[in-house]
Formats: structure tokens, C-alpha cells, sequence
């Protein structure tokens, strides 16, 4: 990895997705290029400068000369939001999506939804009076017997336009309705509000099937808003969101723990740490000292959009 030479005219870096590598090493004629991205996250174009004292030439070459690194061909790590094109040109405000806190908060005092493994980690933070587990704290174990998920809107983020209207009232073409969610598949797998039911180590829960596992083992899942796994929904004007203006649909799941993560410590080992803080739920506390756990995120990106969300994720496994 380095930085582009931009002491050229060179202004574009193409590199083919983990999907695209593979076909091309397969060498069998199935690789040809069908879809592509772009992107500039890295450009800052408040350095345009139209008033150069060296004339119209000049105007953009602080953005020209600006340190540009080269294109990842990590997936999880480029493009984090992608170009395009609206054919309208009175676009004020562009939507984009928000952790829903208002509708499932994080767990407090951490900016993070927090997955617990297994039943002895359930159990030491599920309150004795059969109450749920406090916000923020996912049942990673029995995911269809929490109450507790993640929840993302999509909508404009602007208190300018009145959120007592959808998005689809302003214009329908800036509504998602389909979406590519992924996850580190080492640690979670994603599971539906409703739908297919199957059996994970002698439990049933909601299944939903990834569309692929990349080589660095993230799963993606396609969801759109006309299947029948109740992840994406159109909330409605006025409904409790992050999103201060018009709402226009919104994505919602958990997340059960991988059977590596609920059988054995090795990953915790291997990628977590030690606790750092108390986790309390209800009257029930479990003590920094007697659990470990592993940060990552969970990416929600818009398909027409291409706006990206990386939600924060914390599994945490008792140890003693």
C-alpha cells in the first residue's frame, strides 16, 4: 500500500474486488468485468479555489496535489461512500443511514451493541424477575428469545425538510429498498425479526443464508424491501429515529454468535481482550475481570445509494 503520483495527470486507480481476483486466477474464461464502483472519499473539495490569484488552471490543484493513497482490495475497507448520479439538480440534502439509538439504544456507557455468546454469559446478565436484558445487550445464544436487536434508518438528516412526511413523499427515487449487509463471520451470523426458522447447534432460530464468504470471511447478506425476511421495513412519518427529517426505510436484525465463539475461547483469545469494564443488566452485574471479548462492525450499505454505515460490535463471552 503507498500513495498515488499525482505528479501526473494520473486521476484514476481501478483494482478488482476478492470476487474478481479469484475469477481471474481461475484463468477458466468465466472473469469479465460487469460492474464497477467509484469512489474519492479522500478528496476535500472545500480546496477548491476559484479565487486563485493564477487563474481558472489553478482553481482545483490543492485538490490535484492532495496525498491520495492507492485503492484497497480489501472490500471491507474501500469506498466507504460511492459516486453517483441523480438526474435531478435542485438535490438540497442526499439521504443517509443512522444507528437507530432511539429505538434500540447502545448499551450504556459504551458506543456499541454488545452480543453475548452463550448461555452461562445470557444467563449471568438476564435479570432474576424475567425482564429483558438492558438495552444494548443482544442475545447472541437464543436470538429469536431476545428482545434486543439492531436497527439502522435510512432518511435525511436534516431538520429543514418536516419528518411528518416519508422519504418516498419527497421523491421515491432516493428511497433504499435494498441493502448489502456484512459481517465478520468468524464471530456472528445475521438472523431475521421473522421468517425461515432452522437448527444451529440443537437450537432453532431464524436463518438467513449469506450471498457469499469472502476470503477474509466476511459474509455479505442482500436483503431488499419485497422478501420475506422482515429485515428492511418503511417505518413511516413521525416514527422514533435517529434520522431528525423524512424516513425512508429501515434496517433491522440480530445477530447470533458463531458456534466457535459459544464452544471456545480461541478467538477471544486470539483477537479480544481482557474486560475493561463492568457490564451491568438490571441488578445483575458481570465483573471486567470475568469475561473477554471481541470488538468488530457490522457494514450496512445502501445498493442505489451506496452509503455505508459500520455499526459498532461487541461479543462477549463469561470466562470465570
Amino acid at each position: 500500500m503507498g500513495f498515488l503520483d499525482n505528479s501526473g495527470d494520473i486521476i484514476l486507480d481501478a483494482v478488482l474486488t476478492d470476487l474478481g481476483r479469484k475469477r481471474l486466477a481461475e484463468g477458466n474464461g468465466r472473469f469479465r468485468i460487469t460492474k464497477f464502483a467509484l469512489g474519492d472519499d479522500e478528496i476535500d473539495y472545500g480546496l477548491y479555489d476559484k479565487n486563485h490569484p493564477s487563474g481558472s488552471s489553478y482553481y482545483d490543484l490543492n485538490i490535484l496535489q492532495t496525498p491520495v493513497l492507492e485503492s484497497f482490495t480489501n472490500n471491507m475497507s474501500s469506498m466507504k461512500s460511492r459516486l453517483l448520479s441523480y438526474s435531478r439538480n435542485d438535490l438540497i440534502y442526499l439521504p443517509v443511514i443512522l444507528t437507530n439509538t432511539d429505538l434500540q439504544p447502545f448499551l450504556s456507557g459504551l458506543n456499541s451493541y454488545v452480543v453475548l455468546v452463550d448461555e452461562t454469559t445470557v444467563d449471568a446478565l438476564t435479570p432474576t424477575n424475567g425482564s429483558s436484558l438492558d438495552n444494548g445487550l443482544l442475545n447472541g445464544y437464543e436470538p429469536n428469545q431476545g428482545a434486543r436487536f439492531v436497527a439502522a434508518d435510512q432518511g435525511l438528516d436534516t431538520g429543514e425538510v418536516s419528518n411528518q412526511q416519508t422519504l418516498a413523499d419527497v421523491d421515491s427515487t432516493l428511497v433504499e429498498t435494498q441493502y448489502f449487509v456484512q459481517i465478520d463471520n468468524r464471530l456472528g451470523q445475521l438472523r431475521g425479526m421473522t421468517g425461515r426458522s432452522s437448527t444451529i447447534a440443537g437450537q432453532s432460530i431464524t436463518g438467513l443464508q449469506p450471498s457469499s464468504i469472502d476470503d477474509d470471511n466476511i459474509a455479505t447478506y442482500i436483503f431488499s424491501s419485497n422478501d420475506d425476511t422482515g429485515i428492511i421495513s418503511s417505518p413511516g412519518a413521525g416514527a422514533a429515529s435517529s434520522i431528525n427529517g423524512p424516513l425512508g426505510t429501515r434496517v433491522q436484525f440480530k445477530i447470533a454468535a458463531s458456534l466457535d465463539l459459544r464452544t471456545s475461547t480461541f478467538l477471544f483469545n486470539q483477537l479480544g481482550s481482557a474486560g475493561t469494564e463492568n457490564i451491568t443488566s438490571g441488578t445483575n452485574t458481570l465483573l471486567a475481570a470475568n469475561y473477554r471479548f471481541i470488538d468488530s462492525t457490522v457494514r450496512i450499505s445502501g445498493v442505489s445509494t451506496g452509503y455505508t454505515l459500520d455499526v459498532p460490535v461487541r461479543f462477549v463471552k463469561k470466562t470465570s
